[in-house]
């Protein structure tokens, strides 16, 4: 019996372990974002949109770590977790508590080149609205991000 209990307890430990790595984190995205920006420096918009919106390709997909790309009017112009919103205008777009979001990362791109924006936004893999720190990187006309669930 306590061999059993203790085999159950390793288990359960280790399901925390396994459930504490599901979730990217803030180094990750960040390392995510580069990756983008090299890219777009490198091989052009179009093939790095594409790889973006592209569910298949993990470079842009891990886990819960996605990129997203928008103009400065706001313009989607690639969304890894969404590809519905690209070429949507989603400037006045807002989190449960009211904050314009996009607008904030526009800001922090234009006047800092990269920086941290926090918002409540719904987790792909829980589906549940979560707190979460989205790094944002300006490159040309636009801005490339990702974001780590908290």
């Amino acid at each position: 019996m306590t061999r059993l209990f203790a085999v159950f307890v390793i288990g359960l430990a280790l399901c925390g372990v396994s459930s504490a790595t599901a979730k990217g984190g803030d180094e990750e995205a960040v390392a995510m974002v580069r990756k983008a920006v090299a890219m777009v420096k490198k091989e052009g918009r179009q093939k790095t949109f594409a790889a973006i919106s592209d569910p298949a390709n993990t470079t842009f997909h891990d886990r819960d770590l996605y990129i997203y790309v928008y103009d400065f009017n706001g313009i989607a112009l690639a969304h890894g977790n969404n590809p519905k919103m690209v070429g949507q205008s989603l400037i006045g777009l807002k989190d449960i508590q009211g904050k314009f979001m996009i607008k904030e990362m526009i800001a922090v791109a234009k006047t800092k080149g990269s920086g941290w924006v926090e918002f409540k936004w719904p987790n792909p893999v829980t589906k549940a609205v979560e707190s979460k720190t989205g790094y944002v990187e300006k490159v040309d006309d636009f801005l490339i991000g990702s974001g780590a669930y908290k």
